[in-house]
């Protein structure tokens, strides 16, 4: 492996492993301050927000100015905010570090990017590359809880500086090794609004069915990243060390399936449309075993999240590469996560509010969401 795709994935694996940081600790670390599960989840739609606004001009920038300025900079505003966000002494301190991340969190879409772009329009090469960093993030998630779960013994911002440190790291080794990818720059006019770009990638009609099934998955991801922790808490009364095991587990699956399953038997065995309904229904099946509130039930969905979390991300960025403009693979590389990161700016609130009144609510929720584009997969 070359020393420019060791940094992306280092990229990827610095910013998923803070992620699977945060998300098992959040509620514990939230707790020192006083603060609700409500403001939990509101501080995860603050990030997301950002993250919305700032993803499709982060990947659109990097088709005009290159994929390296654009790296650095999210990698070093990443470092930041963790330093904001650990060393915080009240709450708008921490909903500040998780501003400073989010306007800069363009590193995962100009990372899947820039592999794109290294993979000379090869694309065994393009999958290949894209379940690398579907790996990576797999790792980063099996570790990110672990090391999470370890560190807070220490004390519960611990974690959070050693990830800023890493990002810190990170940037320093992208400063001087990590080289240019994109040669085939885009030269139209930039011009920023961010929901402009969602209601151009609409009136796209390539790809309109599937950014509306890839945002309709995302409900169901997001509601799971939001509420698994304080339902592990108070559905089962889980620490923060079990919480990250089971993030753990999440990540293993999703690392087992992107590494030996996704070549070795989904694609090869199904056809692109096959395999994402089948991720469908396996989000479907594990989202109706956690709202069942048994622990065993509970126990058994993890399967199902982390494949179809694995295998239909994929999915969903070959099947949009293969259909979009090559002057644009930056951009809509950006719009797929602006998605998510759309669907993390509202799920998260509604999901806390639905928490409240009873804790199988946001899943049943998310059932319906999926269950939506379950249908709409049958659409041509």
């Amino acid at each position: 492996m070359n020393r420019q795709k060791i940094i992306i994935l280092s990229t990827v694996f610095v910013d998923v492993l803070g992620f699977g940081i945060v998300i098992p600790i959040l509620p514990f670390y939230l707790t020192e301050f006083g603060a609700s599960a409500l403001t939990i989840t509101i501080l995860f739609s603050v990030f997301s927000f950002c993250a919305f606004l700032s993803s499709p001009l982060l990947g659109a920038l990097s088709d005009r100015i290159g994929r390296r300025p654009v790296l650095l900079l999210s990698i070093f505003s990443t470092s930041v905010g963790w330093f904001v966000f650990a060393s915080a002494v009240s709450i708008p301190f921490l909903f500040l570090g998780r501003i400073i991340d989010g306007i800069a969190a363009g590193n995962f879409t100009t990372a899947q990017s820039y592999l794109i772009d290294i993979s000379n329009n090869d694309e065994k090469e393009r999958i290949k590359n894209l379940g690398i960093i579907g790996a990576t993030f797999g790792i980063g998630f099996i570790l990110g809880p672990m090391v999470g779960g370890v560190l807070s013994t220490v004390t519960h911002a611990f974690p959070f500086y050693i990830a800023g440190s890493m990002a810190l790291i990170n940037g320093i080794f992208a400063f001087f090794f990590l080289k240019e990818s994109n040669h085939n720059r885009n030269t139209e006019k930039l011009r920023y609004n961010p929901l402009d770009r969602i209601l151009k990638a609409y009136r796209t009609l390539s790809l309109r069915p599937l950014y509306t099934k890839w945002f309709l998955f995302s409900v169901s991801v997001v509601i799971i990243q939001t509420i698994f922790a304080l339902y592990a808490q108070q559905a089962y009364s889980f620490d923060s060390f079990q919480t990250g095991m089971l993030f753990t587990v999440i990540g293993l699956i999703i690392a087992f399936n992107q590494i030996v399953l996704l070549n070795k038997f989904w694609i090869k065995h199904y056809s692109y449309k096959g395999l994402e309904r089948i991720m469908l229904v396996f989000a479907i099946i594990g989202l109706l075993l956690a709202a069942t509130q048994n622990m065993y039930l509970f126990l058994a969905s993890l399967p199902f999240f982390g494949t179809s979390q694995a295998v239909y991300r994929v999915v969903v960025a070959n099947n949009a590469i293969q259909k979009a403009d090559p002057r644009m693979k930056g951009e809509v590389m950006g719009i797929i996560t602006s998605l998510m990161t759309g669907a993390m700016a509202i799920v998260p609130i509604a999901a806390g509010m639905l928490f409240e009144i009873n804790l199988s609510y946001p899943f049943l929720a998310g059932t319906l969401f999926v269950s939506i584009a379950f249908i709409l997969s049958y659409r041509k």
